[in-house]
């Protein structure tokens, strides 16, 4: 790549913004059991099935200077949500419903500028790893009401 090419996502890697300073947090591999998929032998799992969820928080930050939980952004409430609701909501059919509806959970504390859900079903295929769907979001830009006097 020549040095006046411009940088793309796909040359980025795994960094949400390279050229500026940022903090992620990352709840990794969060495995519970739970209702959900289209095909007609998870419709009859009475247990649900093992899904996996992965979630990433980003938000630009240039230094840590707080002493305490409020100053950070915090995955506890999303590891909350996902161990305490899922498991017992009612039959999902798509993992698409689930990975937007926490990146809305992510998006409920306002520093969270961008996030990376995940989640997969390892146990669909007996000769794959996982069957997986992975959103990444930006916080959508708030509309500003201005008065003309």
């Amino acid at each position: 790549m020549n040095q006046d090419t411009p940088k793309t996502s796909a040359t980025r890697g795994d960094f949400w913004d390279p050229d500026r300073s940022y903090q992620r947090i990352a709840l990794c591999d969060v495995e519970i059991t739970m209702k959900v998929g289209l095909a007609e032998i998870e419709r009859s799992q009475l247990d649900g099935q093992r899904v996996i969820v992965n979630v990433e928080m980003f938000s630009h930050k240039e230094n840590h200077t707080g002493t305490d939980i409020s100053s950070c952004l915090n995955y506890h409430p999303i590891h909350e949500y996902i161990t305490r609701q899922w498991p017992n909501r009612p039959h999902t059919e798509l993992l698409e419903t689930l990975v937007e509806e926490l990146v809305g959970v992510c998006f409920e504390d306002d520093r969270v500028e961008a996030c990376r859900v995940s989640i997969a079903k390892p146990d669909i295929y007996p000769d794959t790893g996982a069957s997986k769907v992975e959103f990444y979001r930006l916080r959508p830009l708030r509309k500003t009401i201005t008065s003309q006097d």
